[in-house]
């Protein structure tokens, strides 16, 4: 099948390019670079109708990155990268005469919003507060390409654990050092998942013509901060003793900081019931195949 792919240069991005084509698929990607072959900034335009018209899968996992500082500019680029980014994708999907077959769409567990230790599937109810509103918006202009014929599918995906970016790119230099630690009180469930398992999900969502809607793309167990952070100590044989406290987070991110600290026991219930095999399902062998 040929496939085209928005944020092919990100994280998740290269990964899933590089897997589709082993397995025989035709794969394309979008770049913001104005003189890239294939040119689209979700931030300032549309794609051609040309880069779509004839493209049997789009995966669109474009979005400004949410772990970062917060001002008004940043929230903007976070909401409009993927609200109106899915606007525009979806429009020129609309009125190209060969349509896509697929719109698999990245969104986020960050719909649920902090939650405590309730368990939380794709019936949940969603939370409050701007990362939900977001999450929100971007899912319901990704379901407008279910009006013009598209299977629509889109996973809200967790903490993405993998070599060379990703969540644990972040936080293995600080461990590494012996100097990380739980953030906060360490109480916050942490719906993670690995590389290899967000693969297989979007694999799947290319080639399971049955598959569609809301599916979270998180691990079956989710840990707490506190259990992820002895588990990723124990991984880099370093104590993981420091903990850090809440202002040293707002300092650092701002009002992003108090996501950081939110809870959501999130379990991938539809997949689950799917009979979905996930290669990771447990922290602790998680992190030891990638550290």
């Amino acid at each position: 099948m040929k496939c085209v792919i928005s944020g092919g240069t990100g994280f998740i991005g290269r990964q899933i390019a590089e897997r589709l084509r082993q397995d025989g698929h035709e794969v394309n990607s979008w770049s913001r670079r104005a003189t890239a072959p294939l040119a689209w900034d979700p931030l300032t335009g549309t794609p051609s109708n040309a880069s779509v018209d004839g493209t049997d899968v789009v995966l669109h996992l474009a979005g400004e990155p949410v772990a970062q500082r917060w001002n008004d500019a940043a929230k903007a680029r976070i909401r409009d990268s993927r609200i109106l980014g899915t606007r525009r994708l979806v429009d020129v999907i609309a009125r190209v005469p060969r349509r896509p077959r697929v719109l698999v769409s990245a969104s986020a567990i960050g719909i649920y919003g902090d939650r405590g230790d309730e368990i939380l599937t794709e019936a949940s109810a969603h939370g409050k507060g701007f990362l939900v509103e977001t999450c929100e918006g971007w899912e319901a202009e990704a379901d407008r390409a279910a009006n013009f014929g598209l299977r629509v599918v889109k996973l809200r995906i967790g903490f993405v654990l993998g070599k060379g970016g990703g969540a644990l790119g972040q936080m293995l230099p600080v461990f590494r050092l012996a100097v990380g630690g739980r953030l906060g009180s360490g109480r916050q469930w942490m719906p993670w998942i690995h590389i290899e398992d967000v693969l297989e999900l979007l694999v799947r969502a290319v080639n399971d013509s049955s598959m569609s809607g809301v599916w979270n793309a998180t691990a079956p167990n989710p840990v707490t901060n506190a259990e992820f952070t002895r588990e990723l100590g124990r991984a880099v044989h370093r104590p993981a003793i420091l903990p850090v406290p809440p202002f040293a987070l707002k300092l650092a991110f701002g009002e992003f900081a108090q996501h950081m600290l939110d809870s959501a026991r999130v379990i991938p219930a539809v997949a689950q019931s799917a009979g979905h095999r996930f290669r990771y399902p447990e922290i602790g062998p998680a992190l030891r195949n990638l550290v």
